[in-house]
Protein backbone atom coordinates (compact mmCIF):
# COMPACT_ATOMS: atom_id res chain seq x y z
CA UNK A 1 0.00 0.00 0.00
CA UNK A 2 1.45 3.32 -1.06
CA UNK A 3 1.83 6.36 0.63
CA UNK A 4 0.07 8.10 -1.30
CA UNK A 5 -3.14 5.74 -0.72
CA UNK A 6 -3.26 6.74 3.20
CA UNK A 7 -5.69 9.23 4.25
CA UNK A 8 -5.29 12.52 6.44
CA UNK A 9 -7.60 13.29 8.59
CA UNK A 10 -9.19 15.47 11.62
CA UNK A 11 -10.86 14.44 14.85
CA UNK A 12 -11.58 16.80 17.37
CA UNK A 13 -11.72 15.56 20.97
CA UNK A 14 -11.19 16.41 23.95
CA UNK A 15 -11.15 19.98 22.82
CA UNK A 16 -8.41 19.47 20.44
CA UNK A 17 -8.37 18.91 17.18
CA UNK A 18 -5.98 15.89 16.15
CA UNK A 19 -4.39 15.02 13.04
CA UNK A 20 -4.17 11.85 11.82
CA UNK A 21 -3.02 8.86 8.81
CA UNK A 22 -5.03 6.40 8.60
CA UNK A 23 -5.07 3.33 5.93
CA UNK A 24 -6.57 -0.39 5.80
CA UNK A 25 -9.45 -1.94 7.09
CA UNK A 26 -10.42 -4.85 9.93
CA UNK A 27 -9.99 -4.30 13.65
CA UNK A 28 -8.35 -0.57 15.46
CA UNK A 29 -4.48 -0.55 15.86
CA UNK A 30 -3.75 2.76 17.04
CA UNK A 31 0.31 3.97 16.74
CA UNK A 32 1.43 6.45 18.91
CA UNK A 33 4.67 8.00 18.47
CA UNK A 34 7.26 9.86 20.73
CA UNK A 35 9.91 12.76 21.34
CA UNK A 36 10.78 14.15 18.61
CA UNK A 37 8.28 12.79 16.25
CA UNK A 38 5.21 12.33 14.49
CA UNK A 39 3.23 9.90 12.64
CA UNK A 40 5.60 9.58 10.03
CA UNK A 41 7.28 7.34 12.40
CA UNK A 42 5.51 4.59 11.76
CA UNK A 43 5.92 4.58 8.02
CA UNK A 44 7.36 1.44 7.69
CA UNK A 45 4.39 -0.62 9.72
CA UNK A 46 1.52 1.23 8.14
CA UNK A 47 1.82 -0.42 5.22
CA UNK A 48 2.18 -3.91 6.57
CA UNK A 49 -0.44 -3.18 9.13
CA UNK A 50 -2.89 -1.86 6.76
CA UNK A 51 -3.33 -5.19 5.20
CA UNK A 52 -5.18 -6.69 7.92
CA UNK A 53 -6.24 -3.78 10.27
CA UNK A 54 -7.68 -0.69 10.60
CA UNK A 55 -4.22 1.32 11.34
CA UNK A 56 -4.33 4.98 12.74
CA UNK A 57 -1.34 7.28 13.56
CA UNK A 58 -2.03 10.60 14.89
CA UNK A 59 0.04 13.51 15.64
CA UNK A 60 0.12 13.41 19.35
CA UNK A 61 -0.49 16.54 21.20
CA UNK A 62 1.44 19.29 20.39
CA UNK A 63 2.96 17.77 17.76
CA UNK A 64 2.98 18.58 13.79
CA UNK A 65 -0.22 19.37 12.64
CA UNK A 66 -2.20 18.50 15.12
CA UNK A 67 -2.99 21.83 17.68
CA UNK A 68 -0.45 23.15 20.42
CA UNK A 69 -2.20 24.20 23.85
CA UNK A 70 -0.02 27.05 25.07
CA UNK A 71 0.99 25.91 28.78
CA UNK A 72 2.69 23.19 30.91
CA UNK A 73 -0.60 22.10 32.63
CA UNK A 74 -2.49 20.97 28.96
CA UNK A 75 0.81 17.66 28.71
CA UNK A 76 -0.42 16.49 32.22
CA UNK A 77 -0.76 12.75 31.96
CA UNK A 78 -4.15 12.51 32.47
CA UNK A 79 -5.08 14.91 29.36
CA UNK A 80 -2.75 12.64 27.29
CA UNK A 81 -4.48 9.48 28.21
CA UNK A 82 -7.92 11.76 27.35
CA UNK A 83 -7.02 12.46 23.82
CA UNK A 84 -6.33 8.45 23.37
CA UNK A 85 -9.49 7.70 24.63
CA UNK A 86 -11.67 10.39 22.52
CA UNK A 87 -9.45 9.39 19.52
CA UNK A 88 -10.84 5.81 20.02
CA UNK A 89 -14.30 6.55 20.09
CA UNK A 90 -14.31 9.22 17.58
CA UNK A 91 -13.23 6.37 15.22
CA UNK A 92 -16.29 4.51 16.32
CA UNK A 93 -14.80 2.16 18.59
CA UNK A 94 -14.41 1.08 22.15
CA UNK A 95 -11.31 -0.87 22.31
CA UNK A 96 -8.67 -1.39 19.92
CA UNK A 97 -5.09 -2.32 19.70
CA UNK A 98 -2.10 -0.01 21.10
CA UNK A 99 0.88 0.20 19.77
CA UNK A 100 3.79 2.70 20.89
CA UNK A 101 7.27 3.90 20.86
CA UNK A 102 8.78 6.08 23.71
CA UNK A 103 6.53 8.92 24.94
CA UNK A 104 3.58 6.44 23.21
CA UNK A 105 4.47 4.67 25.57
CA UNK A 106 4.53 6.42 28.52
CA UNK A 107 0.81 7.10 27.61
CA UNK A 108 0.06 3.85 26.46
CA UNK A 109 1.44 2.26 29.72
CA UNK A 110 -0.67 4.33 32.50
CA UNK A 111 -4.11 4.22 29.23
CA UNK A 112 -4.05 0.31 29.06
CA UNK A 113 -3.80 0.03 33.07
CA UNK A 114 -6.32 2.82 33.60
CA UNK A 115 -8.55 2.10 31.03
CA UNK A 116 -8.82 -2.01 30.24
CA UNK A 117 -11.44 -2.43 28.86
CA UNK A 118 -10.38 -0.39 25.96
CA UNK A 119 -7.07 -2.34 24.84
CA UNK A 120 -7.30 -5.93 23.20
CA UNK A 121 -3.47 -6.11 23.15
CA UNK A 122 -0.38 -3.90 23.89
CA UNK A 123 2.73 -3.32 22.21
CA UNK A 124 5.63 -1.32 23.39
CA UNK A 125 8.59 -0.32 21.35
CA UNK A 126 11.06 0.77 24.00
CA UNK A 127 9.53 2.77 26.85
CA UNK A 128 9.30 1.26 30.33
CA UNK A 129 6.22 2.05 32.68
CA UNK A 130 6.03 5.27 33.83
CA UNK A 131 6.51 3.73 37.37
CA UNK A 132 9.84 1.88 36.94
CA UNK A 133 11.55 4.63 35.30
CA UNK A 134 11.20 6.71 38.11
CA UNK A 135 12.17 4.05 40.29
CA UNK A 136 15.23 3.72 38.64
CA UNK A 137 16.03 7.30 38.24
CA UNK A 138 16.12 7.48 42.18
CA UNK A 139 18.10 3.91 42.47
CA UNK A 140 20.06 3.62 39.15
CA UNK A 141 22.48 5.84 38.88
CA UNK A 142 23.29 4.70 34.86
CA UNK A 143 19.67 5.49 33.89
CA UNK A 144 20.62 8.78 35.79
CA UNK A 145 22.99 9.72 33.82
CA UNK A 146 21.00 8.52 30.62
CA UNK A 147 18.33 10.37 31.34
CA UNK A 148 20.13 13.87 31.72
CA UNK A 149 18.06 15.62 28.73
CA UNK A 150 15.03 14.71 30.55
CA UNK A 151 16.33 17.62 33.67
CA UNK A 152 17.89 19.89 31.11
CA UNK A 153 14.07 20.05 29.43
CA UNK A 154 12.74 21.74 33.02
CA UNK A 155 14.42 24.66 32.07
CA UNK A 156 12.24 27.28 30.10
CA UNK A 157 13.34 28.06 26.47
CA UNK A 158 16.61 27.11 26.17
CA UNK A 159 16.09 23.75 25.34
CA UNK A 160 13.87 24.52 22.13
CA UNK A 161 16.70 27.34 21.27
CA UNK A 162 18.85 24.79 20.92
CA UNK A 163 16.84 22.29 19.28
CA UNK A 164 16.07 25.13 16.65
CA UNK A 165 19.92 25.88 15.96
CA UNK A 166 21.89 25.63 13.19
CA UNK A 167 18.73 24.22 11.31
CA UNK A 168 17.54 21.88 13.88
CA UNK A 169 20.97 20.49 13.74
CA UNK A 170 20.34 18.22 17.25
CA UNK A 171 17.36 16.99 16.15
CA UNK A 172 19.31 15.30 12.98
CA UNK A 173 22.11 14.63 15.48
CA UNK A 174 19.13 12.63 17.72
CA UNK A 175 18.13 10.38 14.93
CA UNK A 176 21.49 10.07 12.61
CA UNK A 177 23.57 10.41 15.64
CA UNK A 178 21.71 7.37 17.80
CA UNK A 179 21.37 5.40 15.09
CA UNK A 180 23.31 2.38 14.63
CA UNK A 181 22.60 2.29 11.14
CA UNK A 182 22.27 5.48 9.67
CA UNK A 183 21.23 5.01 6.42
CA UNK A 184 17.90 4.03 8.21
CA UNK A 185 17.28 7.71 7.77
CA UNK A 186 17.10 9.51 4.71
CA UNK A 187 17.58 12.71 3.99
CA UNK A 188 13.94 13.41 2.99
CA UNK A 189 13.39 11.17 6.56
CA UNK A 190 15.57 14.27 8.41
CA UNK A 191 13.54 17.01 6.32
CA UNK A 192 10.22 15.47 7.56
CA UNK A 193 11.52 14.97 11.02
CA UNK A 194 12.85 18.89 11.06
CA UNK A 195 9.97 20.39 9.06
CA UNK A 196 7.48 18.91 11.94
CA UNK A 197 9.88 20.44 14.47
CA UNK A 198 9.31 24.20 13.09
CA UNK A 199 6.03 24.57 13.32
CA UNK A 200 5.43 27.07 15.55
CA UNK A 201 4.91 25.64 19.28
CA UNK A 202 5.93 22.22 18.00
CA UNK A 203 8.96 21.57 20.03
CA UNK A 204 8.20 23.50 23.01
CA UNK A 205 4.66 20.86 22.73
CA UNK A 206 7.13 18.10 23.10
CA UNK A 207 9.45 19.49 25.80
CA UNK A 208 6.12 20.00 27.64
CA UNK A 209 5.62 16.44 28.28
CA UNK A 210 8.27 16.04 30.13
CA UNK A 211 7.99 18.94 32.10
CA UNK A 212 4.39 17.99 33.02
CA UNK A 213 5.31 14.97 34.03
CA UNK A 214 8.04 16.03 36.27
CA UNK A 215 6.06 18.37 37.89
CA UNK A 216 3.85 15.98 38.66
CA UNK A 217 6.32 13.65 40.17
CA UNK A 218 7.23 16.72 42.63
CA UNK A 219 3.91 17.14 43.56
CA UNK A 220 2.90 13.61 44.70
CA UNK A 221 5.29 11.93 47.37
CA UNK A 222 4.41 8.34 45.13
CA UNK A 223 5.36 9.98 41.37
CA UNK A 224 2.24 11.24 39.12
CA UNK A 225 2.38 8.37 37.26
CA UNK A 226 2.71 5.86 39.90
CA UNK A 227 -0.90 3.93 39.64
CA UNK A 228 -1.35 0.85 41.35
CA UNK A 229 -3.87 -0.72 38.45
CA UNK A 230 -1.65 -2.92 36.31
CA UNK A 231 -1.77 -4.26 32.52
CA UNK A 232 -4.08 -6.99 32.34
CA UNK A 233 -4.22 -7.25 28.41
CA UNK A 234 -1.61 -9.69 26.58
CA UNK A 235 1.56 -7.04 26.28
CA UNK A 236 4.35 -7.51 23.23
CA UNK A 237 7.70 -5.52 24.47
CA UNK A 238 9.91 -4.83 21.57
CA UNK A 239 13.27 -3.44 23.22
CA UNK A 240 16.26 -2.20 21.24
CA UNK A 241 19.97 -3.08 23.52
CA UNK A 242 21.79 -0.26 22.58
CA UNK A 243 19.56 2.66 23.31
CA UNK A 244 21.47 5.44 24.79
CA UNK A 245 18.36 6.72 26.82
CA UNK A 246 17.00 3.78 28.44
CA UNK A 247 18.52 0.83 30.04
CA UNK A 248 18.08 -2.43 29.00
CA UNK A 249 17.86 -3.01 33.07
CA UNK A 250 14.52 -1.43 32.94
CA UNK A 251 12.97 -4.32 31.19
CA UNK A 252 13.47 -6.53 34.15
CA UNK A 253 11.11 -5.05 36.36
CA UNK A 254 8.10 -4.96 33.63
CA UNK A 255 6.45 -8.10 35.11
CA UNK A 256 5.92 -5.63 38.28
CA UNK A 257 3.38 -3.96 36.18
CA UNK A 258 1.77 -6.49 34.24
CA UNK A 259 -1.02 -8.81 35.52
CA UNK A 260 -1.07 -10.29 32.17
CA UNK A 261 0.53 -12.49 29.63
CA UNK A 262 3.56 -10.57 28.83
CA UNK A 263 6.42 -11.13 26.21
CA UNK A 264 9.79 -9.19 25.70
CA UNK A 265 11.53 -9.57 22.65
CA UNK A 266 15.20 -7.95 22.30
CA UNK A 267 16.84 -7.09 19.44
CA UNK A 268 20.61 -6.34 19.30
CA UNK A 269 22.78 -3.84 17.79
CA UNK A 270 20.10 -1.32 17.59
CA UNK A 271 19.17 1.82 18.71
CA UNK A 272 16.15 3.75 20.12
CA UNK A 273 14.20 4.37 16.88
CA UNK A 274 14.00 0.68 16.77
CA UNK A 275 11.04 0.50 14.40
CA UNK A 276 12.47 3.01 11.90
CA UNK A 277 16.12 0.95 12.14
CA UNK A 278 14.49 -2.19 12.45
CA UNK A 279 11.35 -2.09 10.43
CA UNK A 280 11.17 -5.89 8.93
CA UNK A 281 11.97 -7.34 12.36
CA UNK A 282 9.55 -5.41 13.91
CA UNK A 283 6.67 -5.43 11.91
CA UNK A 284 7.44 -9.70 12.33
CA UNK A 285 7.29 -9.55 15.72
CA UNK A 286 3.71 -7.53 15.94
CA UNK A 287 2.38 -9.27 13.11
CA UNK A 288 3.71 -12.99 14.99
CA UNK A 289 1.38 -11.03 18.11
CA UNK A 290 -1.42 -10.56 16.24
CA UNK A 291 -2.03 -13.03 14.44
CA UNK A 292 -4.58 -14.70 16.39
CA UNK A 293 -6.24 -11.75 16.91
CA UNK A 294 -9.36 -10.87 17.21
Amino acid sequence: MAEESWEHRYAHVNNLRIHYVTAGEGPLVVLLHGFPEFWYSWRHQIPVLAERFRVVAPDMRGYNQTEKPVGVMHYRLSTLMEDVRGLIRHLGEDHAVLVAHDWGGGVAWPFTARFPEMVDRLVILNCPPPAVLMRHLMTNRAQLRRSYYMFLFQLPLLPELALRAFDYRLVEKAFRGWALDKSAFTDRDIAMFKEAAAKPGALTGGINYYRAAFREFLLSSRGASRSRSKVRCPTLVIWAEEDRALGKELTYDFQEEVEGPLTIKYIPRCSHWVQQERPAEVNSLILEFLSDYP
